[in-house]
């Protein structure tokens, strides 16, 4: 256990301000080692995963190199994906809540342009982004890397293996020779090593693994509920747990802010933030969370980050986060210091395979529970009641409460059980048959969720045994025999969407993983969005359940995939001598 603290680390006093005022007061291993050798002007390659505090271990020593007074781009860090870009963006500007003229901007496909090349033409000194968007940016005239002092590269692996290597490259080629990188890695493979080679000068190397301890001290259960029964359930999880603050994760700003208004709208004493949340907004809900005056947030993966309320007792995954890491992330925001906790995931019928990916991921298995029942939720309103009486009782004055439940149980031969019960029951909000038949819904909704999975169960068995390959939380069969590509005409009859062709294939060397990360990045899609891939020799077949616009279109045919830009079209479908025989190499389910 270390006993270096933020003070020791030498950082300027603007900056360990804003790490004291985010809660860090004892470095990570990482952050104890990168951050003195960054302020040092070092070179340096990090092999550390999500979870070990790599974001402000280049995010201080970043921003330390940043000269306020200039008016141009500084520092430039590079993630793979538009959601990390916006993570690493948002964590970056809290750290320099102290830095008042310093800006940072996020860049990204999938987003417009404009607004990117405003605050580019303001005077951004920080530049978080995608590789394709920078090198749009670049080539347009509007983002200029001649004057970079601090440059990094966030998830280097990741960035290979979805193709961006030739970009990373053009990228770092633009930048003087004189800037100072930083490299972290999740693995540190020969493609990174030969990177690392070409573009550091004499780098320290530091490699660190996540404490173990990020997970064990809370009690770690999923439920599997079906997508429209996911907020009567969260009510019941919230409405019988113990927890004095919660804190609820969805996928999405949309559904955070859905969900927090139908909390409110129930009763429950909830607010919302994402990351389109204000830092001055943000801190005020947060502090109310701290004083009790909200016990349930609810949030994106981007608004938590560095998020520590000592309440929050409960961590509820109302969707699966989109990779196993973020569940680390998510699940973190409890058990802290210490302290025990309890997180709750919710599993649609469809998403086992998401399951066992966390699963793998944290080495640990979760525990199947069911959803509270209406039942349950009054059991627990009235044990909590119950369990004031003695209290109640000794602080005495029940005269004028004795005298009339006396009266009522002469004057109607009650039994004064069965008129405790009612009362009991009245006073929880159980109004009898209603709630009867309330709780009959549930147990509908119950069988409908085993069916559900009896019925999955019972289609794997039919299907047989299949090879997978994994590629992070996505599964990629490899069916014997593939599929005839002619006369598809771009509408398939057997996934829901559009069929595309992209100009990359197996003779280029597009693997299924690079061609979703730049349908992701630039198209604006997400996973869900995407059906099978199908990729031959010189081309590939991308199912996608909504119609593109003419501006996605332009921004995915852009994006590079193996080197080759992606050109994607509606396919036409076409005689089967000039597509490989239809049979494809790889398939993405």
């Amino acid at each position: 256990m270390t006993n270096t603290s933020f003070a020791d680390l030498g950082l300027p006093a603007a900056l360990l301000r804003a790490a004291t005022d985010l809660g860090f007061t004892t470095p990570t291993a990482i952050q104890e080692r990168a951050i003195p050798a960054l302020l040092e002007g070092r070179d340096i390659t990090g092999i550390a995963q999500t979870g070990t505090g790599k974001t402000a271990a280049f995010g201080l020593p970043l921003l330390a190199a940043v000269d306020p007074d200039l008016g141009h781009v500084q520092a430039l860090v590079l993630a793979p994906t538009r959601e990390l870009a916006m993570q690493v963006a948002d964590a970056v500007t809290s750290f320099a809540a102290h830095l008042p003229r310093v800006d940072v901007v996020a860049v990204y496909g999938g987003s417009p342009y404009q607004p990117q090349v405003r605050a580019l033409q303001r005077g951004a000194q920080v530049v978080v982004g995608t590789p394709g968007r920078v090198i749009d940016l670049i080539e347009k005239g509007a983002l200029r890397l001649d004057q970079i002092r601090f440059f990094v590269l966030d998830e280097a692996d990741e960035m290979l293996r979805m193709g961006f290597a030739e970009d990373v490259d053009t990228i770092l080629a633009s930048a003087p020779s004189t800037k100072q990188v930083a490299l972290f890695s999740a693995t540190m493979p020969a493609p990174i090593r030969r990177v690392a080679a070409q573009h550091l000068n004499d780098p320290v190397e530091v490699a660190v693994t996540r404490a173990a301890s990020t997970v064990t001290s809370v009690r770690q259960t999923y439920a599997v509920v079906p997508f429209r029964h996911k907020t009567g359930a969260l009510t019941r999880v919230l409405a019988t747990s113990d927890a004095d603050a919660a804190i609820v994760f969805t996928r999405t700003r949309g559904a955070a802010e859905e969900l927090g208004a139908t909390l409110v709208e129930r009763g429950v004493a909830a607010a919302t933030i994402s990351g389109d949340v204000a830092q001055k907004d943000r801190e005020k809900i947060v502090e109310r969370l701290r004083a009790g005056a909200i016990d349930v947030l609810v949030a994106t993966d981007v608004a938590a980050r560095g998020l520590d309320v000592e309440r929050i007792g409960l961590v509820v995954n109302f969707d699966l986060p989109g990779e196993p890491e973020s569940y680390v992330h998510r699940i973190g925001r409890t058990g802290r210091a210490g302290r025990t906790g309890e997180a709750m995931s919710f599993v649609t019928p469809a998403e086992r395979h998401k399951l066992r990916g966390i699963e793998r991921t944290i080495r640990t298995q979760l525990e199947e529970v069911q959803v509270p029942s209406p039942a349950d939720v009054s059991a627990h309103r009235a044990r909590k009641l119950l369990a004031q009486v003695p209290e109640r009782t000794q602080a005495g004055r029940l005269s004028l409460y004795t005298d009339l439940l006396r009266e009522h149980v002469e004057a109607h031969g009650a039994d004064p059980l069965e008129v405790a019960a009612s009362l009991l029951a009245l006073a929880v909000g159980d109004d009898g048959p209603t709630s009867r038949a309330e709780q009959e819904q549930f147990e509908a909704e119950q069988f409908e969720v085993q069916r559900a999975e009896a019925k999955r169960v019972a289609a794997e068995r039919r299907s047989g045994p299949r090879e997978e390959r994994t590629y992070g939380d996505r599964r990629f069969g490899d069916e014997r025999g593939g599929r005839d590509h002619a006369g598809a005409r771009g509408i398939r009859r057997d996934a829901e969407g559009t069929r595309y062709r992209v100009a990359v294939g197996h003779t280029h060397g597009a693997q299924p993983g690079g061609i979703v990360g730049a349908l992701t990045n630039e198209g604006g899609l997400t996973g869900k969005d995407l059906g099978k891939i199908d990729i031959f020799a010189t081309f590939s077949l991308v199912d996608i359940r909504k119609p593109l616009d003419a501006a996605s279109v332009e921004r995915i045919s852009r994006a590079r995939v193996a080197g080759r830009p992606l050109r994607i079209t509606v396919d036409r479908g076409a005689p089967s001598s000039s597509h490989d025989s239809r049979r494809p190499r790889s398939r993405r389910d």
